[in-house]
């Protein structure tokens, strides 16, 4: 615990008065106000003990919040705070200034406080822009084009921007000037531009705009400007031009001709080379055929209005084929020197050129121009090819001649014509050129000066070659003979003898000789050879010969009539003749039948001829089985006799194999042998000439009647007669009665066969006989009863 002293206790404190001040807590900054807008300049003063004022420009406005005689001004806050912030509303051009917040000093010796100065900047914005030059302009293409803006009143001053019709931002050509107002501190901003017109100018808006601090919102200015200009062309090929920009030769173009311009009114005219087109063209003009003198030409459409004119060019690429400019030229030459052989082939594109040797026919050089060295194997034609693609090969020749003594190359027998003039021709190679050609006859030479002289001659030179011709005005027989012809040039001579003769011998020409022979003994050889051939066939198609005996065979009596047979009837095989022959018939009545050979000749027949293939129409009286009677025959009698030249099949108890005589029995008649020469041909429907009309039946091996060719066809069974008699068929059975049933029918055909009697046979039949001495075979119909038939 602290002891205090008796003697502090009784001393009193002694109190110290510090003294504050009055100062800025905030003080005014420099600002900047558009017009027409609200300021405050801020003062805050802390400690606040003198009375507070505002200066403007060093002239003070008052000490009082309500600052009399200044409307706009007043100063603001609350003393508690210590604020005299200072508000101008609204704020006018001349409150621009320099402004200060001031305290004024106390009677307790406080002194006075003044601010920093603030600069109140008043912001004007400039007036709308104006062009000077209005807002249209008519102006010409690359002519100057000036267009003043003038920006009023602007503080601080305006800015200016000039904006094409393009959108484009222009920055050249511009010139901007600023004035002071004399009354004020506002400006005038001037700006020039000056810029070259061009035709995208054309009837677009030049832009001027302004702006500056106060306002950035730009205001503009507006120009519109027509631009006048000279055409503006563009030439192209309408029609003619290929795929790959060229233009073939011959072809037809078409150009077109296009132009913008102000003013529209236009004048076209047209150029090839420079030289005026004449014609009536405006915007299309026509070449009808483009020849290769115009490759390279240039073509140009000019086109003039007020302002001026303009052009555009197109340059032809024509196409054409190969053609010298200068042929190739033959040379004559020495032996051993070089010549120079030119090609000079003009073409688009370039020709490709090759040279040939005629004489060795192989490429020899495939440039315009070769070199030769001259000897007997260089020496001779040369052929020039140049060739352009899609056009016909062009082809030139040239020669390379060694001089020499000339060469006689006429014949040396010449002929006088039958009619006409008598000539006498001596032909002659001559490099170089014939000096004089001489002719003589008889010993003394041709005067062809003379008036009196039955000669005339005539000499016609081509190329190295030399014809001297001699006619005779007076062709007779004492000027036929030995003429002699002589050629001279100037390294030698050449003579030949001629020989006129009134004889016109024909020359032997062996190997034309040898040719025809040849020819001839090739088609001998192949006549030949076909020949045999034909043989070797017809040995094979030959059937295998027939039994020795050979049988008379007769044809059935038919009424058919001949148009109902087809063609190929008559070319059928022939070789099994059927025929049923009745038994007792006369040879009388006979009908003759002309028989078709295998060539297929024409027939003369009987109307009741027999139709020996194809279809045969059955007649109604045979319409059911019944009607049919079926022969029946026994078991064969296999003893062992003549089997009549069939082969028996062995294996089966019946077969086809002919029964005797005495087996069918003397129902049946036989066919009497043909006579020798009377043979019936295999392949052909006429028989042999032999004359069988008056030969005796004779008994023979009687015939299976299922191999006549009545068996089949019971049309052949009946006579004519008969089948008018044969009542038909009918389907009503009160009418005619059915049949009888085909068993019963088999039954009686079986008992018939037992009996010896045979089958049913026609009425009627025909003999096979042939003519006297050989002549064609007839058919004789007769009234024999039975049948019987043969294989032929």
């Amino acid at each position: 615990m602290t002891n205090v002293s008796p003697l502090a206790s009784t001393l009193k404190p002694i109190t110290t008065t510090e003294v504050v001040y009055q100062r800025f807590a905030i003080e005014p900054m420099d600002q900047t106000a558009v017009i027409g807008s609200r300021v405050t300049l801020p003062c805050r003063v802390l400690d606040q003990k003198g009375p507070i004022q505002w200066t403007k420009d060093d002239f003070g406005l008052g000490a009082v919040r309500n600052l009399t005689g200044y409307e706009r001004y007043a100063m603001i806050g609350s003393d508690e705070e210590g604020d005299f912030s200072l508000h101008i509303y609204p704020v006018e051009l001349e409150d621009d200034g320099t402004y200060q917040c001031q305290a004024s000093p106390t009677n307790d010796g406080q002194p006075a406080l003044r601010s920093r100065f603030a600069k109140l900047s008043v912001l004007v914005p400039p007036q709308k822009p104006k062009i000077l030059q209005g807002d249209f302009l008519i102006t010409t293409e690359d002519r100057e084009l000036v267009i003043e803006c003038v920006s009023v009143a602007g503080k601080p001053p305006a800015e200016i921007t000039w904006i094409d019709g393009l959108g484009n931002v222009l920055h050249r050509g511009i010139k901007t000037t600023k004035e002071l107002f004399d009354d004020g501190p506002l400006y005038t901003v001037k700006s020039v531009l000056r810029v070259m017109p061009r035709k995208d100018h054309d009837n677009t808006t030049f832009t001027c705009q302004s702006q500056n601090a106060a306002d950035r919102t730009p205001q503009n200015a507006k120009l519109r400007v027509e631009v006048r200009y000279a055409p503006k062309v563009s030439l192209r090929i309408r029609s003619g031009q290929g795929k790959n920009g060229r233009i073939v030769e011959g072809s037809e173009l078409r150009f077109k001709c296009r132009a913008e311009a102000n003013p529209p009114n236009v004048e076209y005219r047209w150029f090839i080379n420079e030289k005026k087109v004449i014609g009536d063209y405006t915007t299309e003009m026509i070449i009808h055929n483009a020849t290769r003198d115009l490759h390279d030409a240039i073509v140009k459409c000019e086109v003039h209005n007020d302002v001026g004119k303009s052009e555009d060019t197109e340059t032809l690429d024509i196409t054409y084929g190969p053609q010298f400019r200068h042929p190739p030229v033959s040379v004559e030459t020495q032996y051993g020197a070089t010549e120079i052989l030119q090609c000079d082939v003009d073409g688009n594109p370039s020709p490709e050129i090759r040279w040939y040797h005629e004489d060795s026919e192989r490429q020899v050089a495939s440039t315009p121009n070769i070199s030769v060295v001259v000897n007997h194997e260089t020496a001779g034609r040369y052929i020039c090819k140049g060739h352009v693609p899609g056009f016909p090969e062009l082809t030139g020749y040239a020669n390379i001649y060694i001089r020499a003594p000339p060469s006689i190359v006429s014949q040396r027998v010449q002929y006088v014509p039958d009619e006409g003039v008598v000539k006498v021709k001596c032909t002659a190679i001559s490099v170089p050129k014939a000096d004089s050609v001489v002719w003589s006859f008889a010993g003394r030479e041709l005067n062809f000066s003379s008036n009196n002289t039955p000669f005339y001659v005539q000499e016609e030179y081509t190329g190295e070659r030399v014809v001297s011709t001699v006619t005779l005005l007076d062709p007779i027989s004492t000027y036929f003979g030995d003429y002699n012809c002589t050629v001279t040039n100037s390294f030698g001579t050449d003579s030949v003898i001629i020989k006129l003769t009134a004889h016109t011998l024909i020359p032997v020409d062996w190997q034309l000789i040898l040719i025809v022979g040849g020819l001839v003994v090739c088609v001998i050889l192949i006549g030949v050879i076909i020949i045999l051939i034909l043989q070797c066939r017809d040995r094979i198609k030959q059937p295998r010969p027939r039994t020795a005996q050979t049988q008379e065979t007769n044809m059935q009596e038919t009424d058919l009539n001949a148009d109902q047979y087809r063609e190929s009837d008559r070319s059928s095989n022939l070789s099994d003749v059927k025929a049923d022959i009745r038994a007792g018939s006369s040879v009388s009545n006979a009908e003759s039948v002309t028989a078709l050979d295998s060539e297929g000749e024409g027939s003369t027949r009987g109307v009741n001829a027999l139709a020996l293939a194809g279809p045969v129409p059955n007649p109604l009286g045979y319409r059911y089985s019944a009607d049919y009677t079926e022969p029946s025959f026994p078991p064969k009698n296999n003893d062992g006799s003549n089997n009549n030249g069939y082969v028996p099949y062995v294996d089966y108890t019946r077969d086809y194999m002919p029964p005797t005589t005495q087996g069918v029995g003397a129902s049946r008649e036989s066919l009497s042998r043909i006579p020798s020469g009377g043979i019936l041909a295999s392949k052909k429907i006429g028989l042999s000439s032999a004359n069988l009309g008056t030969t005796t039946p004779q008994t023979t091996p009687a015939i299976d009647p299922r191999f006549s060719a009545t068996y089949g066809n019971p049309y052949l069974r009946m006579s004519a007669a008969e089948q008018l008699r044969h009542a038909p068929h009918t389907a009503v059975p009160g009418v005619t009665p059915a049949p009888p049933p085909y068993t019963q029918a088999m039954r009686m055909n079986s008992l018939n066969t037992l009996n010896g009697a045979g089958p049913q046979a026609p009425l009627s039949a025909h003999y096979i006989t042939g003519g006297p001495n050989g002549g064609v075979a007839t058919v004789k119909r007769t009234s024999a009863v039975g049948t019987l038939a043969t294989h032929v």
